[in-house]
């Protein structure tokens, strides 16, 4: 029996899982996507959520709290797999590259809004010289860099402006400005929660000064958008002026969240199961049928729990993985063998739940400590 197909696994105790086996704590995924509406409802904001993490139907159908309306992916796959499940009004955050354009054009004329980022005058031209049949118009964010440093033109560069009045205003027929988007990604490097809301800050101000030069300039911008987990579980009050956020790993959290404080510990979702498989005493390690290709490496060289915390064990480290194995050793070198018999379950807590998720084709959702979903995502690009 294939334990990561079969559904004869629902109901079945988490300790009978296969291994290694990524679980979810369904409790927990529903606190935190209530949780973030709530903030967003405070604020006054829509709440656009990012698929990247768990690209699942039911994780998405929870972050939107069922209405299968407003979601941001990654990959083309994704924005695929959410149209058949009944989604709408989907932002595909990447610049659009040329050779996935007929993709993006066959989506645009499937759905009511299918939605595309753009930063530079060469996409919109590539745009305007594909325009969609049946009088349907390309919806464009104009994708910003507010210091993430990743995709996007930068807000004070003079092209900008130009730009979202190239888009706005050139051949309105064929392309409607939805909005600027930007993605304050650059809080993953911060220290502190007092940090990330300064970044936070910094790109509210920044979005809402360009949007404020282009209705200056009569160019309409009825959206503006700013997002990334950290920023957005510890909003600061300017973001209210915008119109809507767009965080994603939330659903979840991980480790490296705790770590940043955008959540507390019994906020973290995700556990990938693991069995020690060996003992070696003469080196003071517990061996795992856990490697990297059932956690990822990220994390490995971001404090002393690397890629891994182990759950209810502080006092064990995770120091080494290979393709399918984990190394366990005790921090202050005393492993006590007999409280870890062969074949017994540990709970990894991983560093980066986006990368580990990808690791998995199924997760295990359970409550009571019984599975009761099995979640399959989407994969490829």
């Amino acid at each position: 029996m294939d334990g990561h197909t079969d559904s004869s696994w629902l109901g079945a105790p988490l300790e009978q899982l296969p291994t290694p086996a990524l679980t979810l704590d369904l409790a927990t995924l529903r606190g935190n996507a209530e949780t973030m509406r709530e903030r967003c409802r405070e604020l006054g904001l829509r709440l656009r959520p990012h698929v990247k993490t768990h690209k699942t139907l039911e994780g998405a159908e929870l972050a939107t709290g069922g209405s299968r309306r407003g979601i941001v992916v990654s990959t083309l796959a994704e924005a695929r797999f959410f149209a058949a499940g009944g989604f709408d009004d989907i932002l595909y955050a990447f610049p659009v590259p040329r050779w996935r354009l007929a993709e993006c054009s066959a989506l645009a004329q499937r759905l009511q809004q299918f939605q595309v980022l753009l930063d530079s005058p060469q996409g919109l031209e590539m745009l305007l010289q594909n325009p969609l049949p049946g009088g349907k118009r390309w919806l464009v964010w104009l994708k910003l860099d507010c210091g993430n440093a990743r995709a996007g033109i930068r807000p004070t560069d003079p092209e900008a402006l130009s730009l979202a009045r190239a888009i706005a205003q050139g051949s309105p027929e064929l392309v409607t400005l939805v909005g600027v988007y930007a993605h304050c990604g650059n809080t993953y490097g911060c220290r502190d929660i007092a940090a990330i809301q300064a970044v936070a800050r910094d790109t509210t101000a920044a979005v809402l000064e360009f949007v404020t030069a282009l209705r200056q300039a009569g160019i309409p911008c009825p959206q503006a958008t700013i997002g990334s987990t950290p920023s957005c579980s510890h909003p600061v009050p300017e973001m209210s002026q915008l119109t809507e956020v767009h965080p994603g790993n939330y659903l979840f959290y991980d480790l490296q969240q705790t770590q940043l404080g955008s959540c507390r510990p019994e906020e973290v979702a995700i556990r990938v199961l693991s069995r020690v498989v060996g003992h070696y005493p003469h080196r003071g390690q517990l061996l795992l049928d856990c490697g990297w290709a059932a956690l990822s490496l990220h994390g490995r060289e971001r404090g002393p729990a690397g890629c891994a915390a182990i759950e209810g064990h502080p006092q064990l480290r995770l120091v080494g993985l290979t393709q399918e194995h984990g190394l366990v050793e005790a921090a202050d070198g005393r492993l006590d063998f007999e409280r870890f018999p062969l074949g017994s379950t540990l709970a990894l807590i991983p560093f980066h739940a986006c990368a580990t998720a990808a690791m998995h084709p199924v997760y295990f959702v359970h409550a009571a400590g019984k599975v009761v979903e099995l979640w399959r995502p989407v994969r490829g690009w």
